[in-house]
């Protein structure tokens, strides 16, 4: 079994190296807003209480959180991907705990770096199926000349109303500013690596793969 958490700020590329693992290895990607969504669906007595954090208007807490991802580790499987959770230094000690009181580790933290005038650049032309999700990018990976998707033939791209350049340079200065403490914390730790997060993606999937196969 492996347990890691990608690193990496929007746009990095972390949902298409998760996609990667889950599809090559049988990892089971734990997205926090995927399990919340699942929670309130589902009616039990967690997703009852996530259902009513959120009726009220309220923040779910890191107890309910942890709670969810007990849920989905108690379910055995090949291993997990941690997205969009840890994001501060609670939280990690609060994953942390848990894993141990389940017999599991933390085999690695892959942090995908980039350079931050290259992203912007990347991610501005960037553009999305809006049948399938498929991102195309009009420099490294345009949309087909018949203007079909080559996952699912839709025709109908998107732009998300915030892939500016000013826009985006505020997203790049919040994640900086809450998850670079996470960085250090897990860099003291000796689980940290770092992987050029800007290569291309079979590239960054060997390093991603090399750090896993160790």
């Amino acid at each position: 079994m492996v347990n890691l958490i990608l690193l990496g700020p929007p746009g990095a590329g972390k949902g298409t190296q998760a996609r990667i693992l889950v599809e090559g290895r049988g990892l089971v990607q734990l997205s926090t807003g995927d399990m919340l969504r699942a929670a309130m669906a589902s009616g039990t007595e967690m997703g009852k209480k996530v259902s009513a954090v959120m009726a009220a208007g309220q923040l779910v807490t890191d107890e309910i959180v942890i709670g969810l991802i007990e849920e989905k580790l108690a379910g055995g499987g090949s291993g997990f991907i941690f997205d969009g959770f840890p994001r501060t230094l609670a939280q990690a000690d609060a994953l942390g705990d848990l894993l141990a009181r389940m017999g599991q580790s933390l085999d690695a933290v892959i942090e995908m770096r980039v350079d931050d005038a290259a992203l912007v650049a990347r991610i501005t032309a960037r553009s999305t199926c809006g049948t399938c999700g498929e991102v195309y990018n009009d420099v490294t990976k345009p949309i087909p000349a018949d203007g079909k998707c080559t996952v699912c033939g839709g025709t109908e791209f998107t732009r998300r109303s915030d892939d500016n350049e000013d826009s985006l340079k505020q997203r790049l200065m919040e994640y900086y500013k809450k998850t670079s403490p996470l960085i250090g914390y897990y860099y003291h730790a000796g689980k940290l690596t770092a992987v050029d997060g800007l290569g291309e993606i079979g590239d960054v999937a060997k390093s991603i793969a090399g750090v896993l196969d160790r």
